[in-house]
């Protein structure tokens, strides 16, 4: 049965399926980040040297219970933008801006496969789910007639969001797993 949603608004498939996409692409990360991690930082050290140290400890400390806690962190983010997509009919700012934050994020994860020449957590589904989803839910945005006109600097503004929302995201699993073990 393929029903047409009334004018103006989009069906759920359009806003609660943001979240659905979000879990498939971030649980290909949870059960690839923890290997990724331990065999390629070593060789990616040694083929990047321009790259802090730094930034090198902090992806190796993305390994297991961390990035599972703040994957459920920026599962909370996405949850709530679907929601409000769908309490809008698919016109709330917020979810739009996390729609195009989450279809930046998969071109960031084909640009870091590119980077590495080989397999990154996550760019798997990137090309499969992540860039088709985003680019198939702001067509149905368009054609209901509730798109927002996206400018470069939205768009830069959407992916700087996802961005912070990643690292925000880390550095409370990094406190709540440090109080935990406090306790």
């Amino acid at each position: 049965m393929n029903r047409t949603p009334e004018p103006g608004r989009v069906d759920a498939a359009v806003t609660l399926g943001l979240f659905a996409a979000w879990l498939v692409h971030d649980l290909e990360e949870l059960a690839t980040v923890p290997r990724w991690t331990r065999t390629r930082i070593p060789e990616l050290r040694r083929r990047f040297p321009q790259v802090p140290e730094r930034l090198w400890r902090s992806m190796e400390g993305m390994r297991g219970r961390e990035f599972a806690v703040a994957m459920a962190g920026v599962g909370l983010v996405v949850a709530s933008a679907a929601a409000d997509g769908h309490r809008t009919g698919g016109r709330s700012a917020y979810y739009q801006s996390v729609l195009d934050g989450f279809g930046l994020h998969g071109l960031v994860h084909l640009a870091q496969a590119a980077a590495t020449r080989g397999y990154t957590p996550g760019s798997a589904t990137s090309p499969l789910l992540v860039v088709p989803f985003t680019l198939w839910a702001r067509g149905r945005l368009r054609r209901a007639g509730v798109l927002r006109p996206t400018t470069a600097k939205d768009a830069a503004l959407s992916l700087g969001l996802a961005g912070v929302a990643a690292v925000g995201a880390h550095a409370a699993a990094r406190r709540v797993l440090s109080v935990r073990r406090m306790g």
